[in-house]
């Protein structure tokens, strides 16, 4: 992932809180709405273009707050989102082969979004669990970022997100582990994403503002 608060950690259902981890952190997945997956709302999950970049990197500035430690400064917050949620850097995801970046679209506006890389994670904590409990070698696939905005949280948006993303990581890297890591005090995203099929296989710690927060890393290793 990149550092940021997570797939799953967050607000993200991570009600936000991936979900998950703060600027300059790597990221836990990032923001979810701890949904009722089973009501999805009126909508289409779809791959981004070029055109979602100035309207994703705006949610992603909206949400990613909701997702950060609540020691996390507004300063290192707003640095975060200047410089790692632009709308150049949603472009280059949704050019990139390298990523998956899925928006969810109402028909007037996007209600969320998340995204997947495939590569070896940042940190050897990650590395080492993922490598541990899969018993295979790097490249991976990460769920580095969910987020729902906060007005539809619980009505089924994250759920639909996470199953495009399942689905999508299986294109993306067929038959590789598919993890992501999330705030370790976030027990609502850390139920939604046991309940998406995902399992605690270790944790990692990183430094925000100079303060130490942990994450635990998820596997999935059941659909």
């Amino acid at each position: 992932m990149t550092s940021e608060p997570t797939a799953a950690s967050p607000a993200d259902i991570e009600t936000p809180s991936a979900q998950s981890t703060p600027p300059s952190a790597a990221p836990s997945a990032a923001q979810d709405d701890a949904p009722d997956m089973a009501a999805p709302r009126t909508g289409v999950v779809r791959r981004a273009t070029l055109d979602d970049a100035a309207e994703a990197a705006w949610l992603a500035a909206l949400t990613f707050p909701l997702a950060c430690p609540p020691e996390a400064s507004r300063s290192e917050m707003a640095t975060h989102i200047a410089q790692k949620l632009t709308p150049a850097r949603f472009r280059e995801w949704a050019a990139s082969d390298q990523h998956t970046l899925l928006v969810y679209d109402d028909g007037t506006r996007l209600l969320g979004y998340a995204l997947l890389i495939l590569g070896r994670p940042e940190g050897a904590a990650e590395a080492d669990a993922v490598r541990g409990a899969s018993g295979r070698e790097a490249p991976y696939v990460e769920l580095s970022k969910i987020y729902v905005q906060p007005d539809v949280q619980g009505s089924g948006v994250a759920g639909e997100l996470i199953r495009a993303a399942s689905a999508a990581a299986a294109e993306l890297g067929p038959s590789l582990p598919f993890w992501l890591a999330t705030n370790a005090i976030n027990r609502r995203a850390q139920a939604f994403y046991r309940k998406s099929g995902f399992e605690v296989i270790g944790k990692r710690t990183y430094v925000v503002g100079g303060r130490e927060h942990d994450d635990v890393v998820l596997l999935r290793t059941r659909s």
